[in-house]
């Protein structure tokens, strides 16, 4: 158990120093800003939604490890899906981070697994929501920022 864990942890820190999909991309049909104001984190999500399908994700920001590591883990999982897809998914991840819930068999849940054990954390599931809430935000076209409180 503590290799999967120490494995956890280092893809964690991985898309925290180096997040993917990070900056702002040239074009984008849909954006947001996120804060949340427990911990600093800010976020701005960027999107590009054609015909119902997201076709990329962006984000720009700064926060702690498992911030960025999520917004990062995101910004790959939800390429391709459908924007009742996206928030399918955000539902479960939010399942992922809050319950004892086991999920698997979904390629993308296991892939932000790695994100499960902030739920022993509760401050942790802020920061690792965070950039799932601004996505919402950005493709529901909400004004306000998102928040994680």
């Amino acid at each position: 158990m503590n290799d999967l864990r120490d494995l956890y942890q280092e893809i964690i820190l991985d898309h925290g120093k180096s997040p993917r999909n990070f900056g702002k991309p040239e074009s984008f049909t849909a954006d947001a800003d996120g804060y949340n104001p427990l911990c600093g984190d800010k976020v701005h999500v960027y999107a590009t939604i054609k015909d119902g399908i997201v076709e990329d994700v962006h984000f720009e920001g700064r926060g702690c490890a498992i911030s960025m590591a999520s917004a990062s883990l995101m910004t790959e999982v939800l390429v391709g899906k459908t924007e009742e897809q996206a928030q399918a998914l955000f539902d479960k991840f939010h399942e992922l981070v809050t319950t004892e819930h086991e999920l698997v068999g979904d390629d993308d849940i296991d892939r932000l697994v790695v994100l499960g054990g902030v739920r022993q954390y509760p401050s942790r599931v802020k920061c690792a929501t965070l950039a799932w809430h601004t996505f919402h935000n950005a493709i529901t076209g909400a004004d306000a920022p998102a928040k994680t409180e």
